[in-house]
């Protein structure tokens, strides 16, 4: 699952990370390693660039017409914006769970594999394994293991989330990015999400977006403020939680603005 070559330094790392929608600089000169094995929380109001940087570490915004990168982003100590790089490949690598749940309509056993089936397996047993590993890993297989052939379409809100969890881990990621994965979720639902996330690091290097301070004091074990399409400061959560360095960092802590 990870490079051994680069198993003790961090696993993605933004160097003078600036992002363009056309005109409009949405990053400004990001410098921001992301530990491997841990789970990162990017914090910050609406609008500061938070998402945006999510979505640079798997090259999502490829998809925005008139978006433009400069600097470096590396993962495993290459260049992800470089000239050849499998973007297929670098999702696989760098899986995303996003805002709203977004299972396919299919059964639930066929979300879960879609991605290794695009890779071209095709074994049964090795399908079978994938899956029933996938849906324990995303606490969802006690719940549906005996409706594997019924749609997806058919699970709750938080379990379409934990479907979507699950289908991430299928490929065996090196990293999971989930943007506000609990906002659309109720309270129950969001703490199974949660443990979930506590859960898969360490296996995984998670790297969540959240509008929730509590959540991002629970679940993460570095915090990154962004402000204004600039990091303001980066570090444990506990300690930017508690004594932050930056002005801008402790009026959106203390609820002054955001």
């Amino acid at each position: 699952m990870r490079n051994e070559d680069h198993a003790d330094g961090p696993i993605a790392s933004a160097a003078g990370l600036n992002f363009f929608y056309g005109e409009k600089q949405a990053l400004v000169d990001i410098n921001l390693d992301i530990a491997r094995g841990l789970a990162t929380a990017l914090i910050g109001p609406s609008g500061c660039g938070k998402s945006t940087f999510l979505r640079c570490l798997n090259r999502m915004n490829d998809l925005v017409d008139g978006s433009r990168v400069e600097g470096t982003l590396t993962l495993d100590g290459e260049d992800i914006n470089a000239p050849g790089v499998d973007v297929i490949d670098l999702r696989r690598r760098v899986g995303m769970v996003f805002q709203k749940p977004n299972p396919f309509p299919k059964s639930i056993y066929e979300n879960v594999v879609y991605g290794l089936r695009i890779a071209g397996v095709r074994g049964r047993a090795e399908l079978d394994a994938a899956c029933e590993h996938s849906l324990r890993r995303s606490a969802l297989w006690d719940e549906v293991k005996d409706r594997l052939r019924e749609s997806a379409m058919g699970l709750s809100g938080g379990q379409h989330q934990r479907l979507c969890i699950a289908r991430a881990v299928a490929v065996k990621p090196e990293i999971i990015l989930m943007d506000e994965p609990c906002s659309a979720l109720d309270p129950r639902s969001t703490v199974k999400i949660e443990d979930l996330i506590s859960e898969l690091k360490g296996d995984y290097t998670i790297v969540i977006v959240t509008h929730n301070m509590q959540q991002a004091a629970r679940v993460s074990d570095r915090t990154a403020f962004f402000y204004e399409g600039k990091l303001m400061e980066e570090g444990e959560t506990k300690k930017l939680f508690t004594t932050p360095v930056r002005k801008e960092t402790e009026d959106y802590l203390t609820g002054r603005f955001g």
